[in-house]
Order: structure tokens, then sequence, then C-alpha cells
């Protein structure tokens, strides 16, 4: 036999006819071997999302102006070890104590999740266990040391769908720029930490509500967590009936830090394709939100 007629007896066998209607038959799809594929690529999601990082939304204004409305973010799973809220479904028993743990710093971005909720809320650490810590007129005090503020010029944020500048947030904010623009103006702090590290916070005036703090010693294990929009946060100054985060919060329940912003949109998507790239905010991407870094560049 040839090598020609072998080759036409192979073609003839991969084509084998089906003996009730003489058509080649058709491979059959492998559903078990499907499934367990699309389980496995589930839980290799899961498990970076979980143990490596992941993508986060800001849906509300207290950590304005470093943070908008609209921001999408990557936050960090292993900067400070895991714990029982490292799951991205918070599925494990509340437990004391973290796997390859650390304590943030100071000025750090974290995401938590309070003690009486499963939803994450966003903060930066201002008080570490051992602190004493208090607010006066709305100014921190760490251990007796008033934590430095300058009065920066305000900062006129682009009025959009997701900074509408409403008269219940930022009342007499809202005006319009030098070119006719509507901005709202926001008044702006700069913070300075004791370990140097800066950013900018708004303070719309006194508040008694959150701005008078009697001092606070931390205790071990804990965290003083604070919003940069200091007048409209939900943070270790309110309570939890009011959904803040009712004074210190159990390190435990941090579930990573906050590394840097990946796009942000204006709120303007439609169902046009054309509004899902006009509705990118430009200038944001690739933002860092390591304050570490904010502090390097400012020296």
């Amino acid at each position: 036999m040839d090598q020609e007629t072998k080759d036409e007896n192979m073609a003839l066998e991969d084509t084998a006819e089906s003996p009730s209607t003489g058509k080649p038959e058709k491979e059959k799809t492998d559903w078990v071997g499907e499934i367990k594929s699309i389980a496995l690529l589930l839980l290799a999601v899961l498990a970076f999302h979980s143990l490596v990082a992941k993508p986060f939304y800001i849906p509300s204004v207290s950590m304005m102006p470093g943070l908008l409305v609209g921001d999408r973010l990557i936050v960090s799973k292993y900067a400070y070890g895991w714990s029982w809220v490292s799951p991205t479904f918070h599925i494990l028993p509340r437990m004391q104590g973290r796997l390859m743990g650390s304590l943030p710093e100071r000025g750090d971005i974290v995401i938590l999740t309070p003690k009486d909720q499963s939803s994450d809320y966003i903060k930066r650490v201002i008080g570490l266990p051992g602190d004493t810590i208090e607010l006066r007129g709305g100014q921190i005090f760490l251990n007796g040391e008033a934590v430095p503020q300058e009065i920066q010029p305000d900062l006129e944020l682009p009025v959009d769908a997701n900074a509408p500048c409403t008269s219940s947030e930022f009342p007499g904010l809202l005006r319009n720029n030098a070119d006719g623009q509507p901005v709202c103006a926001l008044p702006i702090l700069k913070e300075t930490l004791p370990n140097g590290v800066s950013y900018d916070i708004i303070d719309l005036g006194q508040q008694y509500d959150v701005d008078e703090v009697k001092p606070i010693i931390i205790p071990e294990g804990h965290l003083y967590l604070m919003g940069d929009n200091r007048d409209r946060s939900a943070d270790s100054r309110v309570p939890s009936s009011r959904g803040g985060l009712d004074g210190v919060i159990p390190w435990e329940n941090i579930g990573g830090r906050a590394e840097f912003i990946t796009f942000s949109l204006d709120g303007n998507t439609s169902l046009n394709p054309v509004s899902w790239f006009t509705s990118f905010r430009s200038g944001r991407a690739g933002t860092s939100l390591r304050p570490d870094k904010a502090a390097e560049a400012a020296e």
C-alpha cells in the first residue's frame, strides 16, 4: 500500500459516518469539562480578589477632595496580611487577629468593614494603637500635639453628574469660574501627620457633632479612622446609629490598602456608545493613593 492510499484511509477514518444517516458524526461537547473549566476560572478570580488585589468604586463624597464619586481604584489585599474580612464575600466568622499581619501607617487610605455591618467603607488612618486622639474645633490633636493645618486656595471642582455640588452637601459653594463654567469652590486645608504624610481635606466650618471629640486612648489592635471630607464623613467620630464607625476599629476589620486610581467617570454614561468615552474624567487615571509617595513628592 503506497503512502497516498494510507492518507486516504486515514481521512476516511477521521470523517466516520453515522450508520443511520450516512452523514459525518459531530464531536460531542464535553459539558462536564466546560463547567469544570469555568468553575476553576471563577475560583482563580475570587482567590486573586481575596488575597492579592480587587477593584473598588467610590460611591460617596466622604473622601473628597482626593477621591471623587465615580473613581475606580485598586486595593491591595496583602498589604497588612489577611483576616476574616479578606475574602471578597465576607463568609468567614468574625475572628480576632491577622495572618502575617502588620499595622497600617498613619495616612494610609484603607477599606474596612464596620463592626456591625457587612458593607465596605473607605477612610484614612489617623490614630494608631496607644495614641491619644481628640478634636478641638475640627483640628486633630495626637498625643497632646496639634496636627498642623494650612489654609490652601479653594479647589474649583468641575460640576458633573457625579459631583453636582448640591446645596445639602456643599451649601453656597456652587459658582461659575472665570470661563463661566459651573464649579464647586471647596475650602481646602493641608493636613500633615507626625510621620510627615500630607494630604488635603475639606473643612466647611464648625460642625459641633464631629468637630469636638474628647480625648480617646486607642486600644491595642485598634485604629482611629477619618474621612478627608471632614464634615461629610461617617467615620470613627460618628455613632453607628448614624451610619458611622462608632469609635475605634479592630485592625482585623481592615480589608486592604488603596493603591491607585484606574479611571474615573463623571456619571454621564448612557446607552450611546460615544458616552462611554466622553464620560471619562481626564487626569485621574494612574493617580497614586499611597501617602508615603505623596510625602516624598512634597519633599
